[in-house]
């Protein structure tokens, strides 16, 4: 039977309570945080993309902590553990019951901490994202091999360009009439499949004026890159004339049909 020393227990009790206090610290921070996250004023139209970024950036400051954290533990046992001579034969101490349970259960308790912050993050923010505003502009989408076509409240249809008012949330009502698409917008950070005999949706708010790309990111066919729009967001008053001079357009089509 081995007996471990008196030195050597108290180390390692050391290292428990290490363990178990950076767990709970780890446990806290969720509920830290949550009390900064800001809210939107009443009557104001929160954009769900900056808490996208958010949410990616504290992913990739996560897992680059815990890669260097492993990393340095990699060499620290590389170089504390390594041959130092020919015919050298290593040994382990003996864990006690508690010791096993303690390295198990303590790590495992840590990760899983960790990875429920950010899926509750990740959730709450995709559960925000499909609560669509009430004050909106719906547009209906029809997705097909290879354009994306618009069709206004007020009749006006555009192709691979869709033409939306500055901080108004524009909700797009999808479905396609061949294959799976995705309507993908990179700058609003929102993306959802269009598909046969089913609607979808998503619902963006573009914050200043300018254009942004438009791509499918489902592979839909032989020309998929192809596949390509954009964005046009104007401000309002613009927006305005240019649809009611496009709606214009087509009232001599319907009082005169082919």
């Amino acid at each position: 039977m081995s007996i471990e020393s008196t030195p050597c227990r108290r180390r390692r009790a050391r290292l428990a309570v290490a363990c178990f206090g950076a767990a709970c610290a780890l446990a806290w921070l969720p509920a830290a945080a949550a009390e900064n996250i800001p809210s939107a004023a009443p009557g104001r139209v929160q954009d769900p993309a900056p808490g996208w970024d958010r949410l990616w950036h504290t992913v990739i400051v996560d897992i680059s902590i815990i890669g260097i954290v492993f990393a340095l533990a990699m060499a620290y046992f590389l170089v504390r553990y390594r041959k130092r001579a020919a015919g050298e034969v290593g040994s382990a101490p003996v864990l006690s019951s508690a010791s096993m349970v303690g390295w198990a259960v303590i790590p495992l308790f840590v990760f899983l901490a960790d990875d429920l912050y950010l899926a509750a993050n990740g959730w709450m923010l995709w559960n925000d994202y499909r609560d669509v505003p009430a004050e909106r502009m719906e547009v209906r989408l029809e997705s097909g091999m290879y354009s994306w076509d618009y069709t206004y409240a007020n009749g006006v249809k555009t192709q691979n360009e869709l033409r939306v008012p500055v901080g108004k949330p524009v909700l797009l009502r999808m479905t396609s009439r061949d294959t799976i698409h995705s309507h993908f917008i990179p700058d609003f950070r929102v993306k959802e499949d269009s598909m046969p005999g089913r609607m979808t949706y998503l619902w963006f708010v573009a914050p200043a004026p300018g254009a942004h790309v438009v791509t499918c990111a489902e592979y839909c066919g032989v020309m998929h890159s192809y596949m390509a729009g954009r964005i046009v967001a104007m401000p309002e008053a613009e927006f305005k004339t240019w649809l009611d001079g496009e709606a214009a357009k087509l009232a001599p089509a319907a009082a005169n049909p082919a």
